[in-house]
Order: C-alpha cells, then structure tokens, then sequence
C-alpha cells in the first residue's frame, strides 16, 4: 500500500516489481495474492498491467467503506 499523498510516483510498481524479481530469484515459479479488493481499480490495474490474471473472485468478502460488501480477487502470475 503507498500513501494517498505519494500516489502516481510509481512508488507500487517499483514496489511490485521488486517482489517479482526477488521470488523469481528465490526460485518461485508463480505469485499469487489473495486478496484484492475489486473496487481497488488502481491496484488491479497495477496488478494486470504487471502481467497478473484474476483466477477467481470471492464474493462479499471485503467490507468497503464506501460500497460496503465487496469482492476479492485471487490474483496470478507465473514467473517463467
């Protein structure tokens, strides 16, 4: 997660990036998150832009402020 005031400095990709190389380096052949919430749009886009693919979505799992009862994806990538 990064700050509200240091968004869109490239701080999460730099951050993502860094696990991805570290766990294919430390010989994982796949990452998965399991836990991120759909209407987190920018974090999703972070994720897929990073080459991650939604596997599933639990329903009502999160419980948003704003939208209350929400999904959470099941992220993945393989490391390849």
């Amino acid at each position: 997660m990064v700050h509200p005031a240091q968004r869109r400095e490239g701080i999460a990709t730099e951050l993502a990036s860094h696990v991805i190389e570290r766990s294919r380096a430390s010989g994982y052949r796949a990452i998965q998150f399991n836990a991120v919430v759909e209407t987190n749009t920018d974090a999703v886009e972070l994720w897929t832009k990073l080459g991650f693919a939604i596997l599933a979505t639990v329903p009502e799992a999160f419980d948003d402020a704003v939208n209350g009862y929400v999904g959470l994806h099941v992220m993945y990538r393989a490391l390849r």
